[in-house]
């Protein structure tokens, strides 16, 4: 029988790994929600949607504490659109790269909207599966891994190559 991860020293990386990659955010500060869907509001209010007219704004936590923003911003060939979610990891890594630890992305109407499957493969590889994602007043936060089982992220590289 043969596997993926074929030796110990593989084995040891690969835990190692999701060890470590998942321990950032599980020492999170206080999480002011209302403050989170505050930010992600503004930053809808400031998006460029001119040919969908759903403005999307977003707003997290990071592990130093920092708050950090994003907003969507569209193009004309719809392929170069950037969702809110990519332009609040270009303002974590700006500001220096700490792990997200808490998210809240609303649509327009002030409301949380869903981040969609790449975004959350871009949340994923900075802040993990253990990052919250808000889901509104009336609901609890979900984790990360449950919009996204069984995510790719960068450990998977090294376990995976072509021999």
């Amino acid at each position: 029988m043969t596997s993926s991860l074929t030796t110990t020293e593989e084995n040891r990386k690969f835990f190692t790994q999701r060890k470590v990659y998942s321990e950032d955010v599980s020492s999170a500060p206080e999480i002011d929600w209302a403050d989170l869907r505050a930010l992600a509001r503004d930053a809808a209010q400031r998006s460029y949607a001119p040919y969908s007219n759903v403005s999307v704004g977003a707003g997290a936590l990071a592990s130093d504490g920092n708050t950090v923003v994003g907003s969507n911003v569209e193009n004309a060939s719809y392929g170069l659109t950037l969702c809110a979610e990519c332009s609040l990891v270009s303002d974590l890594i700006r500001q220096g790269g700490a792990r997200l630890v808490a998210v809240s992305i609303v649509a327009g109407d002030g409301e949380p909207i869903a981040p969609c499957g790449r975004c959350r493969q871009l949340l994923f590889e900075h802040g993990g599966a253990d990052l919250l994602v808000d889901a509104g007043d009336s609901a609890a936060p979900l984790k990360l891994s449950e919009l996204l089982p069984g995510a790719f992220g960068p450990e998977d590289l090294g376990i995976r190559r072509n021999p």
